[in-house]
Parts: structure tokens; sequence; C-alpha cells
């Protein structure tokens, strides 16, 4: 009688080995830097300072699942709602005054496989396009990889949200391509621009970040000397 022989990997291409020990799931860290922190979301803290930030442009929620909402009860509700969830963590940022200008996620939660993404990203005018918008993302992605062990982190946005794409790039993400009609957000049809960064390019990101972030890249108006990118890109 004969038997069906097991294939041997050497005969066919197989991915490398890795450590299968799942990631821990993120929880309620909080996560200081220079700029501000990051801090586990809690309406009772944070409603009124992001209410604030938040409610004067709606633009901040076009491609969002949520919002804008109607007044500051209606706000206050949907943060509650928010963090309580389970399968999702929200994170407050927090400048160097105290203020809440922002939040972010840490969604699509697999430790098994250790991926991760991050998402629902709302940046209050005051945070968009300061060194602590950057910090925020250095801050979580350095928990991520280096506190709960994942191999994958993931941002996903709308394929129409240009400054989303753009900030994925500078961020240190790789495009990876598009979900054609992947989703219905708000009764219209969404594209979806998949991005990624993985454990293996985290300590070159990192250090680009850790860079960029350093007092001596900033001129006595706090701008930049040189971009993110580029100190990437030279590295």
């Amino acid at each position: 009688m004969s038997h069906a022989s097991t294939p041997k990997s050497a005969e066919q291409p197989v991915g490398p080995i890795v450590d299968a020990a799942p990631a821990q799931r993120p929880g309620a860290a909080t996560l200081a830097g220079r700029f501000g922190r990051v801090e586990r979301l809690d309406p009772a803290r944070h409603a009124t300072d992001l209410w604030q930030a938040l409610s004067a442009d709606d633009r901040v929620w076009t491609y969002m699942f949520y919002g804008p909402f109607a007044d500051a009860g209606s706000f206050s509700i949907f943060l509650g709602k928010i963090a309580a969830l389970t399968d999702q963590v929200y994170y407050a940022i927090v400048d160097q005054e105290n203020h809440t200008v922002g939040w972010a996620s840490l969604m699509e939660i697999r430790p098994e496989p250790r991926v991760i993404e991050v998402g629902s990203i709302v940046y209050g005018s005051a945070l968009q396009r300061t060194p602590l918008a950057t910090e925020a993302q250095y801050l979580l992605a350095r928990y991520v990889f280096e506190t709960l062990g994942y191999r994958r982190y993931e941002w996903k946005c709308d394929a129409l949200n240009a400054a989303s794409r753009r900030a994925a790039l500078r961020f240190g993400f790789t495009f990876e391509g598009i979900f054609r009609q992947h989703m219905i957000i708000k009764n219209r049809s969404r594209d979806t621009a998949w991005f990624s960064m993985l454990e293996s390019e985290w300590p070159r990101v990192k250090l680009a970040f850790e860079r960029w972030l350093d007092p001596c890249n900033f001129d006595g108006g706090g701008r930049q000397k040189r971009s993110l990118a580029a100190i990437r890109n030279s590295l």
C-alpha cells in the first residue's frame, strides 16, 4: 500500500519561521513625550476640551464613520460609547498645557498574528501640523512595537482623503494598494487605501522620528529644519 508523502519545506517556498506567541492587547497606558502625552480616553476628563477642539470645523468629520455632532451633549454620549468599546481602544492626545486636542484609536486588534491598526484619528485645528501631532504617532507606534509586541501596524483611510494618505507616508508607512468599493460610509461608497509598517522597519522609522522631534531640529520660531521624510531617507 502506498502512502502520500508529506511535502518537504525545501521543495516548496514557505515563509520564515517567526515567534508565534501572541501580542498583548492595548490598554490604559499613558505615553509621555516632549510635547504632550497620549492617554486612555476618559469622557469625564476629556469631553469638554475635545468638544471645544473639534466642534468648530465640521471638516474633521468628513471621512469619519461618525460626526458631526449637534451639541456637546450628543458628543459626550458618543465619547462614552467609544470609550467603553473592547474591540478598539481610544486614546486622548493632550498638550503641554493639559488641553485635550484630539484622539486616535488602536483597532482591528489581532494578537495571534500580531497585527493592529491605528485609526479613527481626529485632530483639532490646534493640534494639526504641530510637533505634538507627529509625536503622538511616534508614541503610539513605539507602544505597539516595543511594549505590545506587534509585527504589523496598519493605517487605512478613504482613498479620497489626500491628507491622511500624505500623513501615512510621512510617518513611515508603506502604501500597499486600494480596496475598491470596500465600505459604505454615510451612504457613500468608499475605496480604502491600505498602508502598513513592519517590525523590521520600525528601528529606522523610530530613529527618524526621534531625530525630527529633537529640539535641535527646530528653529527659534518652532519651525522644523529638516523634514521627517528627509531625515528618514538619509538613514
